[in-house]
């Protein structure tokens, strides 16, 4: 989404992000949207990542995060009723992507309950996105249980391995066994925000696990996640070997791994949807 947003002129920065547009420019949002919609996307997901201190600032969060998760709610709703496609609302990693060492059980309801609230009525259900410990996914699967009725999807970020070889691990460096408690007591889990390198083997395992399970991935396009990445200091580098082509022979090897959702995140446009929807037709 925030790459569509910078690719179509919506106002777009750090630290806020895609929720600039959002607040600024909300047409655009939906534009956005459409754009993934006009490419076959049957799901797409509120536009409320940014929504978070992280991003916003303590004080513009304290004031406007709520309603501002209402009106990105709204936006996806609307396109959805005249599309046909399905919403899924997003929430965010609280404490800002990739760093599971900031995680805080004390304050995460703070931060995410605004999101809850703001978009429960809209949604057809939840996407935790960008989990990167088991602690952090354990604790937003309760809250969210604890405050909706609505099935809860649940995306884990996975770290860059040098040599494929090696054990797969969350951005905290648990492995994916120490997230198998976690399987019973989603309605999915997806990766995301990954290298498209990494979700073969990540399918592979939580399928052998859970077979009846829905698996999902949604990879992304930078060049490398390193454990100091900042992720409000700066837009990271997107690859150019990541093209529509090449991220449908991704794909087509996620199927077969098990995946049934596949779909993309940072850096994926809609020529890269298109590609999705080619393959699974």
């Amino acid at each position: 989404m925030g790459r569509e947003l910078e690719r179509i002129g919506a106002p777009f920065r750090q630290p806020e992000w895609s929720a600039l547009a959002l607040i600024e420019t909300p047409d655009l949002v939906a534009q956005a949207h459409q754009h993934f919609i006009d490419a076959g996307a049957r799901i797409i997901t509120t536009n409320t990542y940014a929504l978070v201190p992280f991003h916003l600032g303590e004080q513009r969060f304290a004031t406007s995060a709520k309603q501002l998760a209402h009106v990105a709610a709204q936006i996806a709703r609307k396109l959805a009723e005249k599309n046909g496609v399905e919403v899924a609302g997003c929430i965010p990693p609280a404490f800002g992507s990739y760093k599971p060492e900031l995680f805080d059980p004390e304050k995460v309801a703070d931060i995410l309950l605004p999101l809850i609230q703001g978009q429960e009525a809209l949604v057809d259900f939840w996407l935790i996105e960008t989990a990167a410990s088991y602690d952090e996914a354990l604790h937003v699967v309760r809250l969210l249980k604890a405050h909706s009725n609505k099935p809860v999807w649940l995306a884990f970020t996975l770290t860059n391995r040098d040599d494929l070889a090696k054990p797969l691990r969350l951005r905290s460096g648990e492995t994916l066994s120490q997230i198998i408690p976690l399987l019973s007591v989603v309605d999915a889990v997806l990766f995301n925000c990954s290298q498209p390198e990494e979700m073969e083997d990540a399918i592979a395992y939580i399928h052998k696990a859970a077979p009846a399970l829905t698996i999902g991935a949604y990879a992304n396009s930078f060049s490398e996640i390193k454990r100091e990445h900042n992720a409000n200091a700066l837009l990271s580098s997107l690859r150019e070997d990541v093209t529509p082509q090449k991220y449908q022979q991704f794909a087509k090897r996620w199927l077969d791994a098990g995946a049934t959702v596949i779909g993309g995140c940072c850096g994926i446009g809609p020529a890269h949807i298109k590609a999705l929807n080619e393959l699974i037709k």
